[in-house]
């Protein structure tokens, strides 16, 4: 399967966005994704009802950066442009929410990919001032998330240990 292969990124309430993909959606609804290494970036303008989901794959796109969503270098900034289009406004005010980031492969060496992927959310959000105000990363086990555009919350079920909503 190639980027090309992939859907491309929906604004329709309710989608889900696929690896590598961005979904924008406001005024209601839920955007949602399963994750296992890669991290489900949630960034929420809760002033416009507005949310987007990345399903980042890969910490760095060394240049390549399509789709813009499968790396965390590319999928910030163009969630948020996709979510100022969506909105109309510049700036925006936006928090972060990241769920995923696990070690699903035991034979993986040095720093797992999930943390990477985690790792440089972090960075990238911390050097735009954008609050991460919810985490859920980590562990071995993959994780369903489903955002409520409006309010912002992300509700996550990990496999075989229950669900936990980040409000």
């Amino acid at each position: 399967m190639t980027a090309a292969d992939l859907p491309t990124p929906t604004g329709r309430p309710g989608d889900s966005v696929a690896i590598g993909q961005i979904g924008i959606a406001q005024g209601g609804g839920v955007l949602r994704t399963f994750v296992g290494s890669c991290v489900g970036l949630v960034l929420h303008a809760r002033s416009q009802q507005a949310a987007g989901l990345a399903h980042v794959m890969l910490p760095s796109s060394n240049g390549r950066g399509s789709p813009p969503g499968k790396y965390a270098d590319t999928a910030v900034t163009e969630t948020l442009r996709l979510l100022r289009e969506a909105v109309g406004e510049t700036p925006l005010a936006c928090t972060a929410k990241l769920v995923g980031g696990a070690t699903m492969f035991a034979f993986q060496s040095g720093i797992p990919i999930g943390e990477q992927n985690v790792l440089a959310l972090e960075k990238i959000l911390l050097d735009l001032g954008i609050p991460i105000t919810g985490r859920l990363c980590g562990g071995r086990h993959g994780r369903r998330l489903v955002v409520d555009v409006v309010t912002g919350a992300v509700t996550v079920e990990t496999a075989g240990h229950g669900t936990e909503t980040l409000a």
